[in-house]
């Protein structure tokens, strides 16, 4: 950012009341106070967050879905609220007796576990012999991660060599998430801090002032972060390991935005007021419309998301406004009290001095620094540079059609290696694939056989069996002739566990769970039982995956339009105009579509993805329209003061060359943020950190500084269409 970032040139500046000397020492001493007080209540929480919050995918569906409905209906069948951990040994060869008999005794063993609520399974073996596993049933309050750690190193000591053992199913692919999220708090907190100081530190060219700034970003967190605990700890609001990660990048990257704009104006004030009192209320006035435009076109955006269906995205709505808020709180309040108190030496050693001169102009109307020959150039032939530069943008959205937004496997979540993953494969080779995590059909007990009969007749179905509270495995198998018996020839027929005149039937599939052939079957099975007229309701794991995708779907083709909407009333509102919110919106979309279609073909050909949550647009959609927006006010609120003064050709040259400086620094802090969260190895994030960061950045240098300037500069002064200073070039 050059010196000039936030300077306008020889301007008229507004003379600063007087205040008791007093109260301009308490007034930011008391400001200073109570944010050290909001960070040191609020900083140990940064380790509590898991206590509040949840990566349980029913949790965030609607109340209203069938999976929902299923998960809620199951404990009373099965009598346990147990999460099943499925525990697949393999060997080269075919298991021995011995090994048999060794598998038996570690899962016995297993038994003894605290978080272990019920009986270990006996091993089952493979038709191959091959392969065994062994259902653990684990205590749904317990810490499922750091269970499963235990199930492996009890294993890993208790089989014999030659057998390799993984642990799969919910409780393995809970465990993978788990781990995955460990680095949230303090990796992705860690790495997003250090990138915005390296950045500050190059913009600012000192070590105070960039520790200030980052201080404000750290205490913002810490505020919004304990709000936001205590309302998810009362129920209020429901947290998960992807909304923490997104909270924090979103307050460093919005308040450190807010705050390098504070920062520029501020810098600008001291050279032309002596008196810091006065160069900070000064700065004020010019930051805090632009810093509240922005930050509340940024919450309406994301309250716009409490229209979803599902609730991790509406949840997220609240969540991240809340966390906005508090940014644009500390940027305003925190920020200049602090730099108050330090006066000039907070730039130290590049202290601007008092010079009440006026800076001397070339013939653009700026002072020829950097910035200001971008403007020059801009303003030369600006025609040819918007519809060149749409062109380009345009044809890099052509890639977002092939963009993969169909949701993807929970085994691909995870990036990287995963027990669970490599379980799930080996239980395929050896078994059912779908073993351990069954379709579930919860129905009226006279529909049972009928039921049963549908479910036998899908090729994706390999058995099906009722849960059975009197038989010793809890579920008695279905065939054609009807309920078998479930232990040594001669048993009788379990009988059924009815709830209300209901039972639960299960399915096992033949494919993964999380596969698209399992999607599909149950697809299938839906609609073959409703044609059949049951009043039934489809759940598990598949179920909830369909269930999760449908409703990301639905809430995609709903809230984007929503989101425009909003933002274009909120900037016609600012703006005071109809026609440049309507240019500027679609410049946004323009950037957000390029961005989309860059990403589709980086996750395709070079990274090798294996598709995308239908979340992920939504994501991006949102961050990129919202934050995007935001530098196109900073450009055009100043471009409106400037054009006030010198008319619109002089306003948005002057504007581009004043802002230009904060601007691309703002956006160099939001990617950087945003990149951060590609440190954590989950699928979901690294694909909106890639989405957003390499969109604010195209935003920054091409959108920001070359077709909204060119765009506004060829439609002149009719870009403030109807208001008084189309009429007349003066408000």
């Amino acid at each position: 950012m050059t010196d000039h970032a936030g300077s306008s040139g020889p301007t008229h500046r507004r003379p600063v009341p007087r205040v008791p000397r007093a109260l301009r020492i308490i007034l930011p001493a008391l400001l200073i106070l109570i944010w050290l007080g909001a960070a040191g209540i609020g900083g140990p929480y940064f380790g509590r967050v898991d206590e509040v919050s949840s990566n349980d995918r029913t949790a965030y569906l609607p109340d209203s879905a069938e999976a929902t409905e299923v998960q809620a209906l199951a404990e009373e069948f099965t009598g346990s609220e147990a999460i099943p951990a499925i525990i697949v040994v393999t060997s080269e060869s075919e298991l021995s007796d011995e090994d048999v008999t060794a598998l038996t005794d570690a899962a016995e063993e297993l038994s003894a576990l605290e978080a272990v609520i019920e009986e270990v399974s006996p091993p089952i073996v493979s038709e191959d012999s091959r392969a065994a596993q062994v259902f653990v049933p684990i205590d749904a309050d317990a810490d499922i991660g750091a269970v499963v750690e235990q199930l492996e190193q009890e294993l890993a000591t208790d089989l014999p060599e030659g057998l390799t053992s993984s642990v799969t199913g919910p409780a393995g692919f809970s465990a993978d998430l788990a781990a995955a999220f460990a680095g949230i708090d303090f990796l992705l907190l860690g790495v997003a801090l250090a990138a915005v100081l390296v950045i500050l530190i190059i913009v600012y060219r000192s070590l105070l002032l960039p520790l200030m700034v980052l201080s404000t970003s750290l205490f913002a967190l810490c505020a919004a972060l304990l709000v936001i605990w205590h309302l998810a700890s009362a129920g209020i609001l429901l947290l998960s390991g992807q909304t923490q990660g997104i909270l924090f990048i979103l307050v460093i990257g919005a308040a450190t935005d807010y705050s390098l704009l504070y920062v520029a104006r501020y810098r600008d004030e001291l050279r032309h007021r002596e008196s810091t009192w006065a160069a900070t209320v000064s700065a004020l006035r010019g930051t805090v419309e632009p810093v509240l435009a922005s930050g509340g076109t940024v919450i309406a955006g994301l309250l716009c998301l409490l229209l979803s269906e599902l609730k991790s995205n509406s949840t997220l709505g609240p969540v991240a406004a809340i966390g906005i808020a508090f940014a644009m709180l500390a940027a305003l309040t925190f920020l200049p009290a602090l730099l108050y108190a330090a006066g000039r030496a907070a730039f130290w050693p590049r202290r601007p001095r008092y010079d009440p001169a006026p800076a001397a102009e070339d013939a653009s109307g700026t002072d020829g620094g950097g910035w200001g020959r971008v403007a020059a150039a801009v303003s030369r032939r600006p025609r040819p540079l918007w519809i060149l530069t749409a062109l380009v943008l345009a044809a890099g959205c052509v890639g977002a059609l092939s963009l993969d937004a169909d949701g993807v496997p929970q085994s691909d979540l995870v990036l990287g290696s995963s027990s669970a993953r490599a379980g799930q494969e080996a239980l395929g080779e050896h078994f059912p694939a779908g073993a351990g995590s069954p379709v579930q059909v919860i129905v009226d007990q006279e529909d049972l056989q009928a039921t049963a009969d549908v479910l036998l007749a899908e090729d994706g179905i390999a058995s099906v069996s009722v849960v059975a509270a009197d038989s010793p495995s809890g579920s008695a198998p279905v065939t054609a002739d009807g309920i078998g018996a479930q232990g040594p020839p001669g048993t009788p027929a379990a009988d059924p566990t009815v709830v209300e005149g209901r039972v639960l039937v299960q399915g096992t599939l033949t494919d993964a769970p999380d596969s698209a052939a399992a999607e599909r079957t149950v697809r299938d099975l839906r609609a073959a039982l409703d044609q059949e007229g049951f009043e039934e309701i489809v759940g598990g794991v598949t179920a909830t995956s369909i269930d999760t995708n449908d409703a990301s779907v639905h809430d995609r083709t709903l809230i984007i339009p929503v989101v425009l909407a909003v933002i274009l009333v909120i900037l016609m509102l600012l703006l005071r105009s109809l026609l440049a919110p309507v240019l500027l919106v679609a410049t946004t979309v323009l950037s957000f579509g390029t961005a989309l279609g860059v990403a589709a073909l980086v996750f395709e050909h070079v990274l090798d993805f294996p598709g995308a949550d239908p979340a992920v647009p939504l994501y991006g959609f949102v961050f990129l329209v919202a934050l995007g927006i935001d530098y196109n006010i900073f450009l055009m609120t100043r471009v409106r003061e400037e054009s006030r003064r010198h008319g619109t050709r002089a306003g948005v040259v002057r504007g581009l060359a004043v802002t230009g400086g904060v601007i691309t620094s703002a956006g160099l802090v939001l990617a950087a943020t945003f990149a951060a969260l590609a440190v954590i190895p989950i699928l979901f994030l690294a694909q909106i950190a890639f989405i957003v960061a390499f969109g604010v950045l195209l935003d920054t240098f091409v959108v920001r500084t070359l077709l909204v300037p060119a765009l506004a500069l060829d439609v002149g002064k009719a870009i403030w269409w109807p208001s008084r200073l189309w009429r007349t070039g003066s408000p």
